[in-house]
């Protein structure tokens, strides 16, 4: 399907006139620093979407541990770190080539989320590694994250989604399983089978 060029929007006049001006919260959120209210989400966070910027194109990365696993060094500097996972660092290979990232921090039953824009360096100083130490294991590195701005989102995308509302125990998988996804895409040479049999075991063996 193609889109019919006389509804294409191009001038950022134009698109702004469909839109309106903003409201006066959507522009006092917006903060270049840590704010206390704000640094409260990101302590109470245990999951944020890591966004980067490369010659390869963007990525978005799926980040996860208890609450607080991003520390705060200072209103102005954020610290992640980069767990066990496919070795494809897609996010790191990112950031050296472009500094920019973004995070968006969700915290389990509450609407708002928060967004982090900001600039990042990729870290192996021993002393930044042995914060983030679980059962003996480091993380291969660490991103230090320089703050430039923060602002929190409203609730209207994930009360849409229903984000929150529980499935059902006996509610089937409304999606492929990883075995499944990875058959169709190798031509069968992964069974899904196997894989899907294995997976929860490699998984909780390989956290960190």
């Amino acid at each position: 399907m193609s889109t019919d060029d006389r509804y294409r929007i191009t001038d950022l006049a134009e698109l702004e006139a469909l839109y309106g001006a903003p409201g006066e919260a959507s522009i006092r959120k917006e903060v270049d620093h840590l704010a206390p209210v704000y640094r409260a989400i990101v302590e109470a966070s245990p999951f944020a979407v890591l966004a980067t910027s490369g010659p390869g194109g963007l990525d978005a990365s799926p980040r996860g541990d208890p609450a607080g696993f991003v520390h705060v060094v200072d209103v102005h500097t954020l610290m992640l770190p980069d767990r066990r996972g496919n070795n494809r660092i897609d996010s790191l290979r990112n950031v050296l080539a472009d500094p920019r990232v973004a995070l968006l921090f969700f915290v389990p039953g509450v609407g708002e989320t928060l967004r982090v824009n900001g600039r990042a360096v990729v870290s192996v100083a021993p002393d930044l590694l042995a914060r983030f130490e679980v059962g003996g294991a480091l993380p291969r590195s660490v991103l230090v994250i320089h703050i430039e701005t923060v602002f929190f989102q409203c609730s209207r995308a994930l009360l849409r989604a229903g984000l929150w509302q529980p499935r059902a125990p006996a509610e089937p998988r409304p999606v492929p399983t990883p075995g499944v996804m990875l058959d169709a895409l190798s031509g069968a040479s992964i069974d899904a089978a196997t894989y899907d049999r294995d997976l929860p075991a490699r998984v909780a063996s390989t956290l960190y």
